[in-house]
């Protein structure tokens, strides 16, 4: 069954964008083999970087004893070497974060380490709940007393209250599953345990690996690249995996929804050199290329992409289109992220700072520019003005995703539609604000297949509006985030 949302809210936002939420990692290491899992997890967590630059963190286990070290920032600039040999252990879990719900704080970064009557628990989470409010709500008045506003403090007492009532965790996990409601890929750590869990519609990524005789889950598969490990196989929708003593378990919640895999992961948030449920990223994003090609051909000398992301599809169109594929923006790899600059002028000079247009690739040509997507096209109108000042005869833009025009509630921060380009306006009327001489987005029908090998269907509902579940009519708010 699919959903239609009725009344949007109105939430936060800066920048032109789009952001994932975070990504998650776990590694089980056999006794007897000498691997340290928090120096294991830093790899793999820098290598997931991309999914989350707020904030960070590592949770390890030494023989059911937990330690917890994270914070806001960048992986490199919460841990050193002297923290990591100070976490040894047989097991972890990492995180890195990018906040769709609740602030960017310490107390809102992940895993989220607790102690309850049966044991100590560590949870990293990737992905939103849609009824996180409801269950926060029912959990506050029976006497519970949250110390964050994030969601995953809500999955993680979900678990705990279903693990006062079975006899493991894995039977609690399961249990859980059946109340929680949105998109989650989990990696959780009891005193014995290493799990890894996916929600039923598989919205967000995860996958198995093997690093020796250890068992690594991550979000992407470009995290077991960065340690040398086996990529063994993607973690199946509504699947919970548990590694206990070495061996290796898989379970099954009941629900069986249609799959709804986030779309976006191969457009945008995925790093290229990862495989998701079996089809490339890189692949993909040049297949979007090509479609752009077909459905939206223009006569140009050159066809440039937008750093880092857009090149890919960028050079699927040129080689869809025969017309020769350029380097016309150069990025400065050692600036900070635009949408996190305070005030419109400071993000206008970041942009500058970050991109630069390459005169002798643009000047008196006609110039096809690729980029991934259009959210309030601020951004973009800025890109096309430096093409225009390096020398451009025309730019014609391509956009390797449809228009959005709805909001994400499952790990996505796209804002509300009315901050939305497309929201209320025609392509035409797109084009003129942001001042390209011709403007094209991908199909929604070509969005579906890009993905070339991929096993599970997709949530289009930022595009399309029709949601894989039912969602809030208005955005939840944390009233003791919001001043008196």
């Amino acid at each position: 069954m699919k959903y239609k949302m009725k009344h949007l809210p109105r939430t936060p936002f800066d920048g032109d964008a789009v952001h994932e939420e975070c990504g998650v990692f776990g590694i089980y290491v056999p006794e007897g083999e000498e691997i340290s899992p928090a120096h294991e997890a830093y790899t793999a967590l820098f290598a997931l970087q991309h999914r989350g630059q707020e904030a960070c963190g590592i949770v390890v286990n030494k023989n059911g004893v937990f330690k917890c070290h994270k914070d806001v920032g960048l992986v490199s600039s919460v841990f050193s070497q002297e923290i990591l040999d100070g976490m040894p252990g047989n097991m972890a879990v990492g995180h890195v974060r990018y906040s769709t719900t609740g602030q960017p704080s310490r107390e809102n970064a992940q895993p989220l380490s607790i102690t309850h009557v049966k044991g100590n628990l560590a949870v990293a989470h990737n992905g939103n709940l849609v009824n996180a409010g409801k269950l926060r709500r029912e959990i506050e008045l029976g006497g519970g007393i949250f110390r964050s506003s994030s969601d995953t403090e809500v999955l993680v007492y979900t678990i705990v209250r279903e693990r006062l009532k079975c006899g493991s965790i894995e039977e609690a996990v399961l249990n859980a599953m059946n109340v929680i409601e949105g998109a989650y890929s989990l990696c959780i750590m009891s005193p014995r345990k290493l799990i890894a869990a996916r929600d039923p519609r598989g919205m967000r990524p995860l996958c198995m690996g093997r690093l020796g005789r250890c068992i690594v889950f991550a979000s992407e598969s470009c995290a077991f690249d960065a340690l040398g490990a086996e990529f063994v196989r993607d973690i199946e929708p509504g699947e919970v995996v548990v590694v206990e003593d070495g061996e290796i378990r898989s379970l099954h919640c009941p629900q069986k929804p249609e799959t709804a895999a986030c779309v976006f992961e191969y457009i945008y948030f995925s790093r290229p050199d990862s495989v998701i449920d079996g089809a490339s990223v890189e692949r993909a994003r040049q297949e979007a290329g090509k479609y752009l090609s077909i459905e939206h051909p223009v006569g140009a000398d050159v066809v440039i992409g937008v750093p880092d992301s857009g090149i890919p599809a960028a050079i699927g169109y040129a080689k869809c289109s025969g017309i020769p594929y350029g380097v016309g923006l150069i990025k400065n790899r050692y600036i900070a992220r635009t949408f996190i600059q305070p005030g419109q002028s400071k993000r206008e000079r970041s942009v500058r700072l970050k991109l630069n247009a390459l005169r002798e690739a643009v000047a008196g040509k006609r110039v096809i520019m690729v980029d991934d997507s259009i959210v309030r096209g601020t951004t973009c109108a800025r890109l096309v003005k430096l093409i225009r000042d390096a020398g451009a005869a025309e730019v014609h833009m391509r956009i390797s995703a449809p228009p959005f025009r709805h909001p994400c509630f499952f790990g996505t921060d796209i804002p509300d539609r009315s901050m939305l380009l497309a929201h209320n306006r025609t392509v035409e009327e797109m084009r003129e604000i942001i001042g390209v001489d011709s403007l094209g987005f991908l199909s929604l029908e070509a969005a579906h297949r890009i993905a070339i090998g991929c096993k599970l269907h997709f949530c289009d509902a930022c595009f399309s509006g029709t949601y894989p579940m039912e969602v809030p009519e208005q955005a939840e708010k944390n009233i003791f985030e919001s001043e008196i």
